[in-house]
């Protein structure tokens, strides 16, 4: 029996996981720069790239066996 995480699940994840990471980037950057446009240009850049490289490396790592249990 193959243990494969449905697409649904790897969306919800992604989007759990990204808005902690919008979070983070956001408090860095302003921390780093003090300006608000700056910084809501960064985040709002690096989430959008981030969010579909992560949601694409969770579907590749869904198709590797290693380390699953049945």
């Amino acid at each position: 029996m193959k243990h494969f995480e449905r697409p649904k699940r790897s969306l919800v994840k992604t989007i759990t996981y990204r808005i902690l990471i919008i979070i983070a980037t956001f408090v860095v950057g302003y921390v780093m720069t003090g300006d608000l446009e700056t910084t809501g240009n960064v985040t709002i850049v690096t989430s959008i790239i981030n969010t579909l490289l992560y949601f694409f490396h969770e579907r590749v790592w869904n198709r590797i066996h290693w380390g699953k249990h049945k």
